[in-house]
């Protein structure tokens, strides 16, 4: 994920469309609101060449396999390659991408494989989670959650209003489509597929707090003029009543919200025992789901990096509702950010988070008029959200909150926050920061067990339209002749460097190839989605490397924000580790999860791994220097 832009100025309507410079091979729609004006012209998701995906996926297989494993790939690429029954895989597939009314072949098929019939539970396996940097002003929870919803409220605002400036990536336009479900939307459990449901912001203007696992409901405007929205100051007094009515003692209330860390199948049963429970739980639920978003007013106070992190990402279990978008306010005044991944990729969030931090901390939002004497006494009581409960739904929650213990027990989570050097550094090489960070993991992989590890990375695919992601496949002949030349203690710092540099050129080109949707993953999952009942697989997906190299040891997105003290999320595979990583100007911090898979290990040969690479490039180029002739 590339890094997000500054809280944006917003050009009037009108000065969008008259006098803007349109982008070449774009077209301004001057009926479109701005946030869509150049929607319809964003180009469609190809499909790639079969030829094309043939010799990426044999280079990102060599450097995996042995060469007898090799050589049956050889064999079944090439039969894939001249297969008539790949040929034809390959029209149907290019026919629904130019079917009108398709504007991106991959994203049904996608959204549910990847997110909505997915059943094992969010927490943990799909979820994201943001550490927001400390707000040294506002050290109270109450003061710190009323300032971050009321600049929400501003960027919901834009947002909803179709107002926000397009996301561009070097001048280009990405798609806007997933921005529509930033707010009042959630995810539903259902079998097989989850659903998602988009809420009417105006009907639905409150947002829903949770302590102490009990759920309050905070309209947002005042009762008897709706467009005069609550102030920072007031929505403090709604939430300082909030922690005071749940109290000081440890939460007793049957945590409802457990549900929503339970294997979908088993929340989609859950749910439907709720509402079956009671007329009064439906509501309850729609009070939820229908928010702005929920703030989860959490009574710890997590110091150490991984403290917050562990908290932003699973919490407790219990006060939370995962379906959701969900703001974490701890009670020494930190934050931080989950997000709810089955609609949207990280950019969007990413975006939307540093606005608000940005707008609070230079002070460019309104928070309204301060506290006054009249301010506590003008608001009605935050309306507490309460269950029917029954003996089936206590003993559903208590299954929930089991199982959720185990699983979170099973994990580790650490943080290293290396701070030899960032992409000041590295730029002075000429080298490109997020390839010279994936080499670390490459070679601290190899260190640990000496070979490339299966590695995703994530690229943005958000310049077509409805585009989400594409993988770059990280570990490459390049790569590993580098990290075997780092281990080798014969080899020269120079001839390091020279593979070094080599690895760094071909990371790119095949960064530059999944942005522009030429990478293997996606058009191979295609291929396969296509084919038709009773169709026999072609060899290549049968072949024991497609499976080798589709079980992602290392899953690794690059996410930067000077707003957030961290991110992160969980392993895709049970042998692998979640290794998310953020490059700043002076660090580099990596977040590692896993199933207590030596967590420890990994994080201290990243540190030395990124070392040693300094020392290289160090050495390398004073060798180089003293060699070359003076004029």
């Amino acid at each position: 994920m590339s890094k997000a832009s500054r809280p944006l100025k917003l050009k009037s309507s009108a000065s969008l469309h008259t006098s803007e410079s349109v982008p070449p091979g774009y077209v301004l729609d001057p009926r479109a609101p701005p946030m869509l004006r150049f929607q319809e012209s964003l180009p469609h998701l190809p499909v790639p060449s079969l030829s094309s995906t043939a010799a990426k996926y044999l280079e990102t297989v060599r450097p995996h396999v042995n060469d007898i494993a090799f050589a049956e790939t050889e064999a079944a690429v090439k039969e894939f390659i001249s297969s008539p029954q790949v040929a034809e895989l390959q029209k149907r597939l290019e026919a629904r991408a130019a079917e009108p009314g398709i504007k991106n072949w991959l994203s049904d098929w996608w959204n549910d494989v990847a997110y909505m019939g997915y059943r094992d539970p969010v927490v943990v396996f799909v979820s994201y989670f943001y550490v927001h940097l400390d707000d040294k002003f506002r050290r109270e929870p109450a003061a710190r959650a009323a300032s971050l919803i009321k600049a929400m409220m501003v960027f919901r605002e834009m947002t909803e209003g179709q107002l926000l400036e397009p996301q561009k990536v070097r001048g280009a336009p990405l798609c806007m489509d997933s921005y529509k479900w930033l707010f009042h939307s959630s995810r539903y459990p259902v079998k097989p597929s989850d659903v998602a449901k988009k809420h009417d912001p105006k009907a639905n203007n409150h947002v829903v707090f949770i302590r102490k696992n009990r759920f309050f409901s905070v309209p947002l405007a005042i009762d008897s003029d709706p467009r005069r929205e609550l102030s920072a100051a007031e929505l403090e007094v709604q939430i300082g009543r909030i922690i005071q009515e749940a109290g000081s003692e440890s939460a007793t209330t049957i945590p409802i919200g457990a549900l929503t860390s339970d294997n979908r199948d088993y929340w989609a049963d859950a749910r439907k025992t709720v509402i079956d429970g009671s007329p009064e739980n439906e509501n309850a639920l729609r009070e939820i789901e229908s928010a702005m978003i929920v703030v989860c007013l959490d009574d710890t106070k997590p110091v150490t990096r991984e403290e917050i992190s562990w908290s932003c990402w699973v919490g407790n279990g219990r006060n939370r509702f995962y379906d959701k978008h969900q703001l974490i306010v701890f009670d020494n005044g930190r934050s931080g950010f989950l997000g709810e991944h089955s609609c949207m990729d990280g950019t969007p969030t990413l975006r939307m988070n540093e606005f608000v931090l940005a707008a609070i901390a230079q002070n460019k939002i309104n928070l309204g008029p301060p506290r006054t004497s009249e301010t506590d006494v003008s608001l009605p009581q935050p309306v507490e959200i309460k269950f029917v409960l029954n003996d089936k739904i206590r003993e559903d929650v208590a299954s929930a909150e089991e199982r959720f213990d185990k699983l979170v027990a099973d994990h580790d989570l650490h943080v290293l926050h290396y701070e030899g050097y960032g992409k000041n550094y590295i730029k002075k090489f000429k080298a490109s920061p997020d390839a010279w960070a994936q080499l670390v993991k490459q070679l601290a992989f190899h260190k640990m067990f000496n070979r490339p590890p299966v590695t995703y990375e994530s690229a943005q695919t958000r310049k077509y339209q409805l585009g989400r992601t594409e993988v770059i496949r990280s570990a490459s002949n390049e790569s590993k002749a580098w990290a075997e030349a780092m281990l080798d203690p014969h080899q020269t710092d120079v001839h390091r460097s020279s593979l070094f540099r080599a690895a760094i050129k071909r990371h790119l080109q095949y960064a530059a190839w999944a942005a522009d949707g030429q990478g293997v993953d996606r058009h191979l999952f295609g291929l396969k989605k296509i084919m038709n009942e009773g169709e026999e697989l072609p060899a290549i997906f049968k072949d024991s490397s497609y499976a080798k190299t589709n079980h992602w040891e290392l899953s690794t997105s690059q996410l930067g924000s000077d707003y957030f003290d961290g991110w992160g999320y969980g392993e895709v595979v049970p042998d692998g580790y979640g290794l998310s990583y953020s490059i700043g100007d002076d660090y580099i911090r990596w977040t590692i999860t896993s199933l207590k898979r030596s967590t420890a290990e990994l994080k201290h040969y990243l540190a030395e791994a990124a070392t040693e690479t300094r020392i290289m490039m160090e050495n390398a180029a004073a060798q180089i220097a003293t060699e070359k002739p003076k004029l």
